[in-house]
């Protein structure tokens, strides 16, 4: 496929079967999904369908079998058209030669024997009937079940054109040019140029596959498994589930699971962007396709073939890339009814020329640009043939047809590189545009895992004793804040005495006897409610609480010994990514069910421009509509467990960390690594590609609108210049070549954060959590 028109011709031819459901076909990928009833239609009817059109058909493989086919696949096309050009251009420079000799210094290294007009025909027939006939067959079997496409545009220019060079050569009294034309020369170039375009194409158009191609070659071969009592090596895509794996050093992992036994340093770039490796032990994580760098271990099978995180990437990177974007959507019905259009526009322009505008504006002293002959040699049908052949040729839809899809299939292979996963083309035109980004807080802002942050003991007493006695009240509690506690004191190394006694008190705290006092640990209800005085450390809690953590008190035989403050802490670089969004434009809202005293204290410390707090999960959705009323473009960011109605709400859902788990329904962007740096890279790319697609499509349609007026002589009157057929399938090929690489332009794109050495993590900050009525 070359252009919008293949694919239309396609999907028309298609979806015409009885039992197909739908079709959609992709340009860049060279992909077709089909849905249909397996009792009404087969695959090998579908495939007959496409080929009866001229075309390949075959149906996809998985994993290295794609990954090679595809790349036979181009490597033939590079081939073929290679092999056209090799006896094109040779020819084809002859007849230029023979037909030009008279032209400048010409005469007096060509001989006039190469003009002879039966040698020229001997020429220009094997360029036309070899690397031209593909044109004509595949016109042919599209207008069999009448589809046009840019292969007619080919077809009849070629045809047209060598057809009168006949007729002039052996009847030159049917009057078809004037005496001195021949036409050969358009015919053997036009065929040139255009092999030559095809061919450019095919070198360059399999780069915007790239990306799907580096992720397919991440797939090991062959794994190392336990069976029976020896080691095996198997290939990877037969490891069972539950199969012990072993890896050593500088060997890629198989499949994913998770470490029984060893130590390593694992790199996991090429999935996550991390630009250091990370260390696995007992009970890690480990993903297949990811590189062991340092040590040996072993590790069990939890995810084979299809259902692995590296499978699953592929899969939606896939998706995303044969997706439609709405704004191709006029492109398409611009390429798709524009063959038959350019087909009347050319008659039309034959018919002014030959009837009207030659004896209107003719100047025999003038000639088409790259041609050989003066006007006043070729006479009126000749001079109306070559313009017409010229507005045929120069009107290919290729360049509007591809400036979408090759865009949308280039940002989303970079998008997948930094662990950025869309979800469709649609996605990404969305993200482009957003106004305002709402993050969730806990587990997205913050790491949903409440710790110590402040010990502030009262007089008599040290800031370890209060923990540990406070460590030991809490020991038997399931609270999300006594369990905070306990890790506090452990990760400090303190000595947790037992306690005995021990009772949670509903929306208070908890007491126990422990190293031989009465422990009492709450909120001020609590202390008030059992007289113990809080006059001494009220201002400290006070202070602490503007600050938006959750103040605990602590008193020992009904006489106050302390507080500790427990927070949520923001995760790393949280600061640095709002204040990039800033400076992207975007407003940053956050959204929580925490009171408003917390959620403004969070929002201080990283420079949130608006909260909304005390907000139920079920209500977030409510929220983000709500924005969007206000004609806002919200992207909303969560963990895609809690926040899924409002990821679905949103114009764009993000949902964050999702690690090996990336196969999430929720939300429209599935970002791999637990960083917010990752929103902004999202965005960042998402702009970039939208620029290339606007580039693209502003480049097509300029040239289209430029060009065709050019080629059907609306300049002639004033200009006394005419397009030539070899000057139109020049500009059409450079037309398309443009836009393939400018597109190609979008690999050297790098989102500002990874741009040279990544930033240094920002301080951590704290962020508050409440417990019962605090």
């Amino acid at each position: 496929m070359s252009c919008a028109s293949c694919v239309s011709a396609i999907e028309t031819a298609v979806r015409n079967l009885p039992g197909v459901a739908s079709g959609t076909v992709t340009l860049a990928t060279g992909m077709a999904a089909i849905s249909y009833y397996p009792g009404l239609v087969t695959p090998a009817q579908i495939k007959h369908a496409i080929r009866d059109l001229g075309y390949e058909a075959a149906e996809k493989l998985e994993g290295a079998a794609a990954l090679d086919r595809e790349r036979q696949a181009r490597r033939r096309e590079i081939r073929r058209q290679g092999l056209w050009m090799l006896v094109a251009w040779p020819l084809a420079l002859l007849v230029m030669v023979g037909t030009f000799q008279d032209v400048w210094i010409l005469p007096r290294f060509v001989p006039a024997w190469l003009g002879n007009r039966i040698l020229l025909f001997a020429l220009t027939t094997p360029i036309v009937f070899g690397p031209g006939w593909q044109f004509f067959v595949n016109s042919f079997r599209g207008l069999r079940h009448g589809v046009t496409d840019m292969n007619l545009l080919y077809a009849t220019g070629i045809g047209a054109a060598y057809l009168i060079a006949v007729i002039n050569t052996f009847w030159p009294e049917a009057g078809f040019g004037g005496p001195e034309a021949t036409f050969y020369e358009a015919a053997a170039l036009l065929t040139a140029f255009i092999v030559l375009g095809r061919y450019l194409e095919a070198l360059t158009r399999g780069r915007a596959s790239e990306a799907i191609r580096k992720l397919m070659s991440l797939q090991p071969k062959v794994a190392r498994v336990w069976r029976g009592d020896r080691e095996v090596e198997i290939p990877a895509d037969e490891v069972e589930v539950g199969e012990i794996v072993f890896v050593r050093p500088g060997e890629q992992i198989p499949v994913d699971g998770v470490v029984t036994q060893g130590y390593s340093a694992v790199d996991q770039s090429m999935l996550t962007g991390e630009s250091m490796p990370v260390e696995k032990r007992e009970g890690d994580e480990v993903i297949g396709g990811t590189l062991n760098k340092t040590g040996a271990f072993r590790f069990r099978a939890t995810k084979v073939g299809r259902d692995t995180a590296l499978a699953q990437i592929i899969t939606l990177v896939e998706d995303a890339q044969a997706s439609r974007a709405p704004i191709q959507k006029l492109a398409d019905l611009v390429a798709g009814k524009f063959i038959f259009w350019v087909h009347v526009l050319a008659l039309a322009v034959f018919l002014f020329w030959f009837f009207l505008g030659y004896t209107r504006f003719f100047d025999p002293a003038t000639r088409l640009m790259l041609t050989p002959y003066g006007l006043g040699a070729i006479g009126v049908f000749g001079f109306a043939l070559l313009i017409s052949v010229a507005v045929l040729v120069i009107s290919c839809p290729c360049a509007v047809g591809m400036a979408t899809p090759s865009a949308m299939m280039a940002g989303t292979g970079k998008a997948a590189e930094h662990g950025i996963l869309f979800k469709g083309a649609d996605a990404i035109e969305r993200a482009s545009r957003l106004t305002t980004v709402v993050f969730d807080k806990t587990g997205t802002l913050t790491r949903g895992e409440p710790s110590v942050t402040d010990v502030r003991p009262a007089s008599g007493w040290t800031e370890s004793a209060v923990l540990a006695l406070a460590a030991a009240a809490e020991v038997n509690s399931e609270h999300p804040l006594g369990e905070a506690i306990v890790r506090g004191a452990r990760e400090r190394g303190l000595a947790v005495p037992e306690a005995r006694d021990f009772a949670a008190i509903p929306g208070r705290g908890v007491e126990a006897v422990a190293d031989g006092r009465a422990v009492l640990l709450g909120n001020r209800r609590l202390m008030q409610e059992r007289g113990v005085d809080l006059a001494a450390v009220e201002r400290e809690a006070e202070a602490l609480e503007r600050d938006g953590k959750t103040v605990m008190f602590m008193a020992a035989d009904g006489r106050p010994a302390g507080l500790i403050a427990v927070a949520d802490t923001l995760k790393g670089h949280s600061a640095e990514a709002i204040r990039i969004l800033h400076r992207l434009g975007l407003q940053v809202a956050m959204i929580t069910g925490d009171n408003r005293r917390t959620a403004e204290a969070i929002a201080r410390q990283v420079g949130i421009d608006r909260v909304l707090a005390e907000v139920l999960p079920q209500d977030k959705a409510r929220e983000v509509a709500s924005l969007q009323g206000q004609g806002r473009r919200v992207a909303m960011v969560g963990d895609g467990i809690n926040d899924a109605p409002a990821l679905a709400q949103a114009d764009v859902g993000m949902a964050i960390g999702s690690g090996t788990d990336v196969a999430k329904e929720t939300g429209h962007v599935v970002l791999i690594k637990d960083d917010l740096r990752d929103v902004v890279s999202a965005i960042e790319v998402a702009r970039a590609t939208m620029r290339k697609v606007r580039q693209n499509l502003f480049w097509a349609f300029i040239y289209n609108t430029v060009t065709i007026p050019f080629a059907a002589g609306v300049l002639y009157p004033w200009a006394r210049q005419v397009v030539s057929p070899e000057l139109a399938a020049f500009l059409m090929a450079i037309s398309s070549l443009t836009v393939t690489l400018n597109t190609t332009l979008l690999k050297r794109f790098v989102p500002s954060l990874h741009r040279g050495s990544r930033p240094g993590r920002l301080p951590s900050v704290m962020a508050p959590v409440a417990r019962g009525e605090a």
